[in-house]
């Protein structure tokens, strides 16, 4: 007999994830969208909004690591539990993304466009350090070993 999908074990890769480097980066990015935008015009909010964004960004990737971590602490972690915790923060932060770009349109637009630039960084922080790993098999990369990892450049896989 399977176990159903909803009722399956949640099972996460262990990555470093570091809000405080992200932080950093969504505040020089944010100065830059500020600089840029004013030296464009009277569009100095247009730079405020990506720098909400960014942060609305980075709040709800720091609300994913607890939510895991609170999650998987259980006995039983479930997909289920996860996932409704998923959608209901998404839901939150959509909504005052939307929001805000619809009250102050067209300049609310930038928060939009902070949210989205900030995906993509969270991707990258996160992916290039374990293609990192696994391509050098450096112990030393920014990736903390689950257990049951590769930890040997014998055994890492390679292209």
């Amino acid at each position: 007999m399977t176990t159903p999908a909803q009722d399956a074990p949640l099972v996460f890769p262990s990555v470093a994830f570091r809000p405080v480097r992200l932080l950093v980066i969504c505040a020089v990015l944010t100065s830059a969208a500020i600089i840029a935008s004013a030296a464009a015009g009277p569009y100095v909010m247009f730079g405020v909004f990506f720098g909400i964004g960014l942060a609305l960004g980075l709040l709800n990737a720091v609300l994913v690591q607890r939510s895991v971590e609170s999650i998987t602490a259980g006995d039983h972690p479930l997909k289920r539990k996860m996932a409704l915790n998923s959608a209901t923060r998404l839901l939150v932060i959509s909504v005052i993304g939307l929001t805000i770009a619809i009250l102050f349109r067209p300049l609310g637009l930038g928060v939009l466009f902070g949210l989205a630039l900030f995906q993509v960084l969270l991707v990258l922080s996160t992916a290039l350090p374990v293609w990192k790993k696994i391509r050098t098999g450096d112990p030393d990369a920014d990736v903390i070993a689950s257990p049951g990892a590769a930890s040997s450049a014998d055994e890492a896989p390679k292209d």
